[in-house]
């Protein structure tokens, strides 16, 4: 059966999809690439980097910001598939091991959270890059269910957190009950428990309750969580809430309870038409002797990245500004996607 390590296990790279004029990120490509840059920079010092440029001429220029901002280029391969946008966490490929230890690649379907952006070209991405041997050796099984990265996570030992809403949807996977999607979870990423949520959402937040935003194992017993902001509204207010509740209702598969850590939360934050943005510090990217924060320029921002550093003794958290991500509703788990060092990465 297979097995989808968690996060913290040894990685051998980070997957990054690279922003270009042709994405949303069009207006403030400048700032969203400075961004980019440093994750960029805080992976290579520890790992390899994969970047999915989306021509030839943009893998070029991607080449040309690194090297211009000193990021060792023997650490960074540079891929080329088309892409409709960057979230690298839902298009990318999920890396199970299996009873050897050896790498696949599944790739589940990503409609643009249930058909809200265009979707086309970021759903055949890791097909591509497996056909094109950038993934390695690495098997690839297709899967026909919709699945984004960023709405599961796991232990490693077959215990998976998410909120039913975003795979229960049928905008994602019509037809699909939730007995089907457990078979498909234990088919295809050897998942044996389902710890469902029903609470839990973020002002702002367009994928309908990811829980790399809301929840996120630290260890096999110990669960972040997300906070709400004093300032916040009612509603965001009471599904935190309801969220901690069933958090605390979880059980171990021993019987214990999980040890729970509450992230705060930064001070509202609006996009300039003053619709809210989901701002969370559960969205860190844990790498190989790190994890990697979202800041946003709040005074919690060192709240947060002193309860993480308590919670992967280790690992120094190194916070990184993500106010120009959050503007298209995402943020530095979103955007990456961690590959485990059992594979042969390009």
């Amino acid at each position: 059966m297979p097995r989808l390590p968690a996060e913290w296990e040894p990685q051998a790279a980070v997957l990054l999809t690279w922003p270009h004029p042709a994405t949303d990120w069009a207006a403030q490509i400048e700032a969203v690439e400075a961004v980019y840059l440093r994750i960029a920079a805080a992976v290579t010092a520890r790992q390899r980097l994969l970047v999915v440029c989306n021509d030839a001429g943009h893998r070029a220029h991607v080449r040309g910001r690194l090297a211009a901002a000193d990021i060792p280029l023997g650490a960074v391969a540079l891929a080329i598939a088309a892409s409709n946008d960057t979230w690298t966490r839902d298009h990318g490929p999920l890396i199970v091991l299996d009873s050897a230890a050896r790498a696949q690649a599944v790739d589940f379907r990503f409609n643009g959270w249930g058909g809200k952006f265009p979707a086309d070209l970021d759903d055949r991405i890791t097909a591509r890059l497996h056909a094109a041997g950038w993934l390695g050796d690495t098997a690839l099984t297709a899967s026909p269910l919709v699945l984004e990265g960023g709405a599961i996570d796991t232990d490693g030992a077959g215990n998976l957190l998410a909120v039913r809403r975003t795979l229960l949807d049928p905008a994602r996977n019509p037809g699909w009950n939730q007995a089907a999607i457990e078979q498909e979870l234990a088919r295809t990423l050897g998942i044996r428990r389902c710890l469902w949520l029903e609470q839990g959402q973020l002002d702002g937040d367009d994928t309908d309750g990811h829980i790399d935003t809301l929840a996120r194992l630290c260890a096999p017993g110990i669960i972040c969580h997300a906070t709400p902001h004093p300032a916040a509204s009612k509603a965001e207010r009471t599904a935190l809430a309801g969220l901690r509740r069933e958090l605390a209702a979880l059980r171990r598969t021993d019987g214990r309870p999980y040890t729970l850590v509450p992230l705060p939360a930064p001070a509202p934050l609006t996009a300039t038409d003053g619709s809210p943005l989901a701002a969370s510090y559960a969205n860190f990217l844990i790498i190989n002797d790190a994890v990697l924060m979202p800041g946003y320029g709040d005074p919690a921002d060192a709240v947060a990245a002193e309860r993480l550093a308590a919670c992967f003794p280790g690992r120094s958290v190194e916070i990184i500004d993500c106010r120009a991500l959050i503007r298209q509703g995402g943020s530095l788990h979103c955007i990456t996607m961690q590959l485990p060092a059992a594979g042969a990465w390009r």
